[in-house]
């Protein structure tokens, strides 16, 4: 007869609903954190949480995504990072539309 049983069953279960639960939401913490303008990639790319030219901002910018948080986005450029809306870098592109 085999050992592994229906108790057992249920308990891997569990265990994997839980580690994919918490798995899950550390990505997302992970995936939430702000752009640091001191972070290489954002100082190669001149990124600044405030553009100083109106008509031009991470809001209006083809690389930003779609997001959760009306003032923080994801970016394209920025893996695993969200850019403020007022924000601008040298990369900034007019999204069409």
């Amino acid at each position: 007869m085999s050992k592994f049983n229906r108790r057992s069953f249920l308990k891997l279960s569990s265990a994997s609903v839980i580690g994919v639960t918490l798995g899950g939401i550390s990505l997302k913490s992970y995936a939430a954190e702000k752009l640091d303008p001191e972070d290489p990639t954002a100082k190669a790319l001149k990124y600044v949480h405030k553009s100083e030219m109106a008509d031009k901002n991470c809001a209006n910018c083809t690389h930003i995504q779609a997001g959760d948080d009306p003032e923080w986005k994801p970016c394209a450029l920025f893996p695993n990072k969200l850019v403020n809306n007022n924000g601008w870098c040298s990369a900034w592109m007019k999204k069409a539309g």
